[in-house]
Parts: C-alpha cells; structure tokens; sequence
C-alpha cells in the first residue's frame, strides 16, 4: 500500500503537520509505504483552470506532487482548521488532483483545531475529495484545544493518541480493501 499524506499547513511545525506525521508512522507501522508532502515546505502554484489533465507541470514540487499521487493507492489529508474550513493551501492541492489519481482510492480526512473540534473542515475536506471521486473513510481525526499537543513525534493526551491509533488501523484496513488488496 502506497499511501501519500498531504499536510495544509501555512507554518512551520503546525499540529496538523505533526498529526499526519504521526499517522503515517502508525500506518508505516501496519506496512504501508507512506509520504508525506507538507505543503509549507514544498509550496505548490495556484491552481490553473486551463491546465490540460495528465499534462507536465512546470513547478518541481507540483510534479512532484502529482507523481505522487499517481502512485497513491490511498491519500490522508490533514489542515488547520481557518474559520471554520480548510486552509486555502489544502483545497489548491485538491483542485490540482485530478479524478485519476483519487478516483476510487481511500481518502483520511484529518484536522486539527484551536476550538474542541473542525467537523466543518472535515466535512469540507470530505466533500472536495468526493468530488475528484475518492472514496471518503467513514472515520476521521479532529483534534481540537489541548488534544492536538504533540512531543517527540506523539500526542501527548492519552485520549489523542487513542484515537490516532483507532483510525490508522481502520483506515490502512479501509484503503487496503478500496485498493482491492489482501
């Protein structure tokens, strides 16, 4: 199982950075191969309407990107929550995602919040995969206030690190029967 996580973040050492690390440790763990592309420190362009679909992007980290998801049996995606939804950083990655890399493929919704929870930017990231035809784990991440601490690589709050856990496994057994593998 190849799997790519994509991190939305605007800063360095964000929480949902250090959450889709985290996760693909645990997923790296049950055996996946996992990737994870930070958006920080790998900006991609604003997305372009009359890019041609399978076409050549001329920025590195975009080719790169797209390579990646080209090989991707499965995706993660983690963001801040920004008023409310997802950071503009993680819906252009999105936008940039064509049906054939996502089409069919298991996708984790994952955020983190300074409030108690971002069902809201889970649900809007769940929608936009929905529409490049991925198929949206019925479990997600939301971490909110003092949940979304993390030391070493690890949440610090015994709930956090319980939930983690939980989804990792549901997900790589989720995306491993959407990729139709043993």
């Amino acid at each position: 199982m190849n799997i790519v996580l994509i991190a939305g973040s605007n800063r360095p050492d964000a929480t949902s950075a250090k959450l889709a690390a985290c996760v693909g440790k645990r997923l790296q763990g049950l055996g996946a191969s996992v990737e994870l592309f930070e958006l920080y420190r790998r900006p991609i362009p604003f997305y372009e309407p009359d890019y041609i679909p399978g076409g050549t992007a001329a920025d590195a980290n975009l080719a790169e990107l797209l390579r990646l998801a080209e090989g991707a049996d499965a995706f993660g995606f983690s963001t801040p929550e920004y008023h409310g939804g997802p950071t503009g950083l993680m819906k252009n990655a999105i936008d940039w995602l064509e049906k054939r890399h996502v089409s069919g493929k298991a996708a984790l919704a994952m955020a983190t919040a300074g409030g108690a929870v971002a069902v809201s930017t889970l649900q809007q990231l769940q929608t936009a995969v929905r529409y490049v035809h991925g198929i949206n784990c019925p479990e997600w991440i939301s971490l909110g206030g003092q949940l979304r601490a993390f030391a070493d690589g690890e949440p610090t709050h015994p709930d956090a690190a319980k939930r983690i856990d939980h989804v990792a496994r549901y997900f790589y057994d989720f995306a491993k029967k959407q990729a139709g593998v043993q």
